[in-house]
């Protein structure tokens, strides 16, 4: 009997006007996470890496779930100290450095459920919309382990320390509306009107000037550990990069012709 990752791939990969959408598909096991479909995330990042043409990525889940975390009946994938690194720095590490490397805006789209590593997941994005059923459950302490694929990185720098640490140790499940307020995630939005605003922010950003947002993207991941001075000085040099594009010039002269601007992008 052929399992559902044989049945139809893992990853779902569309792409339409230079946005690139990848859905997690797993959605009989509420898209929980395996190395096999980790791999396969990795390989549609990749293309898109290589990609000219793409301006913007979003990144969401079939059916009822974002993604339930790491499929614990993925056989070898966790079942001690060992096997545990193994998964994390060969599966889920990669992916979210593809992520962050990206030179285009990522936009996760929140469907429903983000556990654990579907958390991590979800926050190693750019922007984070969410439908307001959604929730963000912060579960390893639940089965004695830790946040990883960079979540105690993401939870300590949106939420603070104090409030990463309690709802790491605690277990949290944050709901959609709680997160936005807490500054976890960009927007929270009904649930029939998320797909048309990650569509409409998609759209805006295709049609932004992209080397200049996979600049900001740049210097504001540098600023999570950059002194003031280190930050002003990367600042001059990424600047000095975004006024030597056409997009730049473009803007400017749109600017003064009193007219919407034509971007090119990378």
């Amino acid at each position: 009997m052929q399992n559902d990752v044989t049945r139809e791939p893992a990853i779902l990969m569309q792409q339409e006007g230079g946005i690139h959408r990848l859905t997690l598909n797993r959605p009989q096991r509420l898209n929980a996470l395996t190395r096999a479909m980790l791999s396969e995330l990795s390989d549609r990042l990749a293309d898109i890496a290589a990609d000219a043409t793409a301006r913007v990525l979003v990144i969401t889940g079939a059916g009822r779930a974002f993604s339930a975390g790491q499929d614990l009946t993925d056989a070898g994938a966790i079942e001690d100290g060992r096997a545990c690194r193994n998964t994390v720095e060969r599966y889920y590490n990669p992916v979210i450095r593809q992520i962050h490397s990206l030179d285009l805006p990522v936009i996760a789209g929140v469907n429903g459920i983000a556990a654990g590593a579907g958390v991590s997941l979800a926050l190693a994005c750019d922007m984070v919309v969410a439908a307001e059923s959604a929730a963000f459950d912060i579960a390893f302490a639940r089965i004695g382990l830790i946040p990883d694929a960079g979540g105690t990185h993401q939870l300590q720098r949106l939420l603070g320390p104090a409030r990463a640490k309690a709802a790491a140790m605690l277990g949290e499940k944050i709901a959609a509306p709680a997160a936005e307020q807490l500054g976890l995630i960009y927007r929270a939005v009904p649930d029939q009107e998320l797909a048309a605003t990650v569509d409409a922010l998609a759209a805006r950003l295709a049609n932004a000037p992209t080397k200049a947002l996979a600049l900001m993207k740049q210097a504001f991941h540098a600023g999570d550990h950059h002194s003031l001075e280190q930050q002003l000085a990367l600042e001059a040099e990424l600047q000095s990069q975004a006024a030597d594009t056409e997009d730049f010039a473009e803007g400017v002269a749109a600017f003064l012709a009193k007219r919407a601007p034509g971007f090119k992008g990378i």
